[in-house]
């Protein structure tokens, strides 16, 4: 199977999976990227994702990214079709159904367990990628007061942002 066969395969099945967006997405993503088809290291997969979160536009931009590293720019292009046609189509499918049902229980109940599972899968991301790009107590430390900062204050999230970059630039983080 070619290379991007393998991409289309994995994105494809990914995209069905894809409850809370692309970021959701990113702890199977990185398991297929670097640990089943070892198409990169760890390391490079969070700096590309720290890149797709960094430029403006959505998202899954982190999806074209890996794709053109691993496979250039057709491998961009499979991938990106590959995670967004799936999902898109099925949702098209549903939606047309989903309106009759908008006072049925069991629509609720769906809507209501869908919930936790997106919050646990864009939890499982962050936790994936605190593990794979901490390199030492400093980085630990960083990310531990900036998700605190995040979570208990009303600071401008691009000042905390802008602080964190700054220890890594000043070299207090390696």
């Amino acid at each position: 199977m070619s290379t991007l066969s393998q991409l289309a395969a994995v994105y494809a099945q990914l995209s069905l999976m894809a409850f809370g967006g692309a970021n959701a997405l990113i702890p199977e993503m990185q398991r297929q990227v670097v640990d089943v088809h070892h198409w990169m290291s760890a390391q490079a997969f969070a700096a590309l994702y720290a890149l797709a979160q960094a430029a403006p536009g959505p998202n899954m931009m982190v999806v074209s990214l890996v794709g053109l590293r691993v496979g250039g720019f057709w491998g961009a292009l499979v991938t990106t079709g590959a995670v967004a046609a799936p999902s898109s189509v099925l949702t098209y499918l549903v939606s047309r159904v989903w309106d009759r049902f908008k006072n049925a229980s069991w629509r609720t109940a769906l809507q209501a367990g869908l919930q936790p599972v997106t919050i646990g899968l864009i939890s499982a991301s962050a936790a994936l990628l605190i593990e794979s790009t901490t390199v030492d107590w400093r980085a630990a430390l960083v990310i531990v007061v900036t998700a605190g900062l995040f979570i208990f204050t009303k600071l401008n999230p691009l000042l905390i942002l802008g602080a964190a970059a700054v220890t890594g630039a000043v070299g207090l983080v390696g």
